[in-house]
């Protein structure tokens, strides 16, 4: 899979993923994810991406042409999927990660400041947001999809099990896990997961766990 992302904070992409399960699927080449610089497609050379909205209203709005001119240069004839995180944007949820990790390529437009201009909606394929509040722009939501596409990818994980019997892939939320000591200031564990005997306790574990709808 190769994932693009066009931010003004590239630092932040690059340091965030070269940790854990994201460099993993690098390193093992089942990805390749790269940070760009919006304002290599500055319109002036002080470096400017965007510029005040029309009618007036505060803040600074990313301009339509540097983000095409961005958007075509790392996708040259759109053949990846493009996504603009907006707050107004589809729910990004489990489905949508499995849908977006059997995605060959998949470009990422990061906002800051007030937002887009509405002419950019032309360019993308997708505005999907993480939640509904506003952050100060697209690189958290962005790491957050990517985090977890990437762990879906075949072969990035090592323990396949763990992702067969993750939160969310069967609706239900996990169930509470323990390790040692047994006994803590007092505080013990289910005496169920001492007896060995395993399917009672698949079935005492299936009782905890609770539709991820009704969480």
């Amino acid at each position: 899979m190769k994932i693009d992302v066009l931010t003004l904070f590239p630092e932040m992409i690059d340091q965030a993923l070269s940790y854990s399960i994201p460099n993993r699927a690098q390193e093992k080449g089942h990805a390749s994810v790269k940070a760009h610089q919006l304002r290599h497609w500055a319109i002036d050379k002080h470096g400017n991406v965007d510029d005040t909205p029309y009618g007036g209203g505060p803040g600074m709005i990313l301009r339509v042409d540097v983000a095409d001119a961005a958007l075509e240069a790392v996708d040259h004839g759109h053949t990846a999927h493009r996504v603009m995180l907006s707050p107004d944007g589809d729910q990004f949820d489990q489905k949508m990660a499995e849908e977006f990790s059997k995605k060959e390529a998949l470009v990422f437009l990061c906002g800051r400041y007030e937002g887009f201009d509405a002419r950019i909606e032309e360019y993308v394929d997708q505005k999907v947001s993480i939640g509904p509040y506003v952050l100060s722009g697209g690189e958290l939501p962005t790491l957050v999809i990517i985090d977890s596409i990437l762990r879906l990818i075949p072969g990035v994980l090592g323990n396949v099990a763990s992702l067969a019997e993750e939160t969310f892939e069967t609706d239900l939320t996990e169930y509470p896990q323990y390790t040692r000591p047994n006994i803590y200031k007092g505080k013990g564990i289910p005496d169920i997961l001492l007896t060995g005997h395993h399917a009672e306790i698949a079935k005492w574990r299936l009782s905890k766990r609770r539709s991820a709808s009704n969480r």
